[in-house]
C-alpha cells in the first residue's frame, strides 16, 4: 500500500506542475464524451460519489481524478480514489481503492456534419484491500466508443463499451448511455442521460437508469459539478455525484 500511496503523490505533484490552460471534459455524468483535454491543457478534480442500493451503501469521500493533453487529440487520465462501504449491517469500512488510469484519444474530428468520434480505455488497478470490500481484487478493463455532435447551445455524445470484469462471482459487462446537455448561460450548463448495463455480477439483473445534472462556472477556472440519478429497472440504484473542478 505504501508504494501506491508514493506513486498517487508524485503522479499528483507531476499534473498540479504541469497544467497551463482551460478545458472541460466528461463528468458529471456516468456516460463519457469523446473530446480529449486540449493539448497541454489539463484540469483537476476534487469529488465524492455516493451509491445507495439494496445491499447498503458505497462511493468515494473523496477521490481525486486528473486530465492532462499529452499530445493533439490525446488525453491522459488517472483517478486516485478514498472509498468507503457500508453493507447492511455490517461496519463501515474506509480507505484508498482501486486507482483509475486511462487514455482519450479522439480519431474523427467534427464537422458541420460529422460527429467527433474517440475511445477512452481504463485500467481499473486492484490497489483497494479486498478484505474490507474497498477494492475489486483483480485488474480491470473497460474499452469503449464515443461520439459527440454540437449545434448552437445544444451537445449530444454517448456510445458504451465492453468492461472486462474478472474476480469470483464477477461477469464481464456492458455499458451503453447517450446524454443531451445544453448552456443556458455562461455560468450553467444542465443535462441528462439515459443508460444500459448488463450484469456485472452472477445473479445481478440488469440496469437502466437515468441521470441529470450540470454544472455551474464560477470562473473560467473554477467549477462546480453536480448529478443524481437512479435505476429504472435493475439493482434500483441511486447515485449522487458532486465536484470542484479546477481548469488550468
Amino acid at each position: 500500500m505504501v508504494k501506491y500511496t508514493y506513486f498517487i503523490i508524485l503522479m499528483i505533484f507531476f499534473l498540479l506542475v504541469s497544467f497551463q490552460k482551460d478545458s472541460m471534459a466528461g463528468p458529471p455524468f456516468f456516460t463519457d464524451d469523446p473530446e480529449p483535454v486540449e493539448y497541454k491543457h489539463g484540469e483537476a478534480y476534487v469529488a465524492s460519489m455516493f451509491i445507495s442500493d439494496k445491499d447498503g451503501r458505497a462511493g468515494t469521500l473523496p477521490h481525486f481524478e486528473f486530465n492532462y493533453g499529452v499530445w493533439p487529440d490525446l488525453q491522459a487520465h488517472i483517478i486516485a480514489p478514498f472509498v468507503f462501504t457500508r453493507p447492511n449491517g455490517m461496519p463501515t469500512s474506509y480507505g484508498y481503492g482501486d486507482t483509475e488510469l486511462g487514455l482519450k484519444y479522439r480519431f474523427v474530428q467534427e464537422t458541420k456534419w460529422q460527429p467527433q468520434i474517440g475511445t477512452f480505455p481504463l485500467l481499473e488497478l486492484p490497489t483497494g484491500d479486498t478484505k474490507y470490500g474497498l477494492g475489486n481484487g483483480k485488474a480491470q478493463v473497460f474499452i469503449p466508443i464515443f461520439a459527440q455532435k454540437s449545434w448552437g447551445p445544444w451537445t449530444t455524445y454517448g456510445g458504451g463499451g465492453y468492461w472486462f470484469n474478472p474476480g469470483e462471482g464477477n461477469k464481464n459487462w456492458t455499458f451503453l448511455g447517450w446524454l443531451l446537455q445544453r448552456d443556458f448561460s455562461e455560468k450553467l450548463t444542465l443535462g441528462a442521460e439515459i443508460f444500459y448495463r448488463t450484469p456485472d455480477k452472477v445473479d445481478e439483473e440488469y440496469g437502466i437508469g437515468l441521470n441529470a445534472g450540470g454544472f455551474l462556472n464560477f470562473t473560467s477556472k473554477d467549477h462546480l459539478l453536480f448529478s443524481a440519478g437512479t435505476d429504472l429497472h435493475g439493482p434500483r440504484r441511486a447515485t449522487i455525484y458532486i465536484a470542484y473542478l479546477r481548469t488550468f
